[in-house]
C-alpha cells in the first residue's frame, strides 16, 4: 500500500510538472508568436476559371520557402450567410513561426518573382495578418 501512495504522489507530482512546462511553453509560444497572413484576391477577370487557374499555379511555387510552417489556397465555400464575404476569387493562408519569418518571406526572392510574374492577374488584394491573442 505504501508503494502505491509513494507511486500516486509521484505522478500527481509529474502531471504537475508537465502542466507547468506546457504553460511555459504556451508563454514562450505567446511571446514569439505565430505570425497568420491570410491574403485574399480579386482577379482582374473574375469570371475566368484559367486566370484563377494561373494564380493558383502561381502561389504552389511559394510553398518552397523554407520559412512557411503551414499553407493553405482555398476558394470561397459555397456559405450564404450575412456576415460571409465570398466577393474574391482565392485566398492564400500562411502561418510563420513568428515575425521575423513573415518578414524574410516578403523579401524572398521567390516571393518576389511570385508577385512580378502573377500581379498582372489582380486587380486587388487584401491581407489580414494576426498574431496570437
Amino acid at each position: 500500500m505504501q508503494n502505491r501512495r509513494k507511486f500516486l504522489a509521484q505522478a500527481t507530482m509529474a502531471v504537475a510538472a508537465t502542466g507547468i512546462a506546457n504553460n511555459t511553453v504556451k508563454a514562450a509560444d505567446a511571446a514569439n508568436g505565430k505570425f497568420i497572413h491570410h491574403v485574399y484576391f480579386w482577379l482582374n477577370n473574375p469570371s475566368s476559371t484559367a486566370d484563377r487557374d494561373k494564380l493558383v499555379e502561381g502561389l504552389r511555387t511559394l510553398v518552397k520557402i523554407k520559412d512557411i510552417q503551414m499553407s493553405h489556397i482555398g476558394v470561397p465555400a459555397d456559405t450564404n450567410r450575412d456576415v460571409i464575404d465570398r466577393s474574391y476569387a482565392v485566398s492564400w493562408l500562411l502561418v510563420f513561426g513568428n515575425k521575423a519569418a513573415q518578414d524574410r518571406y516578403q523579401v524572398d526572392p521567390v516571393h518576389l518573382d511570385f508577385v512580378k510574374n502573377y500581379s498582372h492577374l489582380w486587380k486587388k488584394v487584401v491581407v489580414y495578418d494576426s498574431v496570437d491573442a
